[in-house]
């Protein structure tokens, strides 16, 4: 009993470390006096990538883990893959670490952070479903719990790797946005494409 005890008491600290680790790169996003999501700090610059109907007008205000406050305008926008690239100048600010979404494995444990129902920073934890499958409409499929104002946050593995954006819900399963989807949208930003 004692080691069951022992080694439920050190994964719990194992994921209030994780939390921790994914705060610093986690921001809620709001529209107006409505609508709530969140976002994730995708390099030190400061772009930040949410869901493209979290950012669903031109502006939106971005709240840092510290408190700090920013007008953000919304730089480009893909309805299509639900993504939506907004920055702020806030100096050098920690990254995400991202992780290559095609080296999960079903059973593997994934977290989830953002502010569901108006609740700052609530972490849910559940495994990967199924590998990522290649297709037009690619997404990685969790088993965990997401509500309304997770959306736009980051699903990640174990090690904080954020192996995706959590976007939407099917049925009981999470559907996040893959990273390396997620790169290669910011990547066409870095080299000029137009707002959508």
């Amino acid at each position: 009993m004692g080691d069951a005890t022992a080694a439920s008491h050190a994964f719990a600290r194992e994921l209030e470390t994780l939390a921790q680790r994914l705060r610093a790169i986690t921001v809620a996003v709001r529209v107006g006096r409505s609508g709530a999501g969140t976002g994730v700090i995708w390099t030190g610059d400061g772009a930040v990538v949410t869901n493209a109907h979290v950012a669903a007008r031109p502006f939106v205000e971005v709240v840092l883990e510290d408190g700090r406050r920013f007008t953000a305008r919304v730089e480009r926008r893909d309805p299509r893959r639900d993504l939506a690239l907004v920055r702020i100048d806030a100096g050098v600010l920690p990254a995400a670490v991202r992780r290559d979404p095609a080296t999960l494995r079903a059973g593997e444990l994934l977290v989830a952070l953002g502010n569901p129902l108006g609740v700052p920073n609530a972490l849910s934890v559940g495994i990967a479903h199924a590998p990522v499958a290649d297709g037009r409409h690619r997404f990685v499929q969790a088993d965990l719990r997401l509500a309304p104002g997770n959306s736009g946050g980051p699903l990640a593995d174990a090690r904080g790797g954020v192996v995706g954006i959590n976007s939407m819900v099917a049925g009981s399963l999470a559907l996040a946005v893959p990273s390396d989807d997620v790169e290669r949208f910011v990547r066409a930003d870095m080299r000029g494409a137009h707002a959508a």
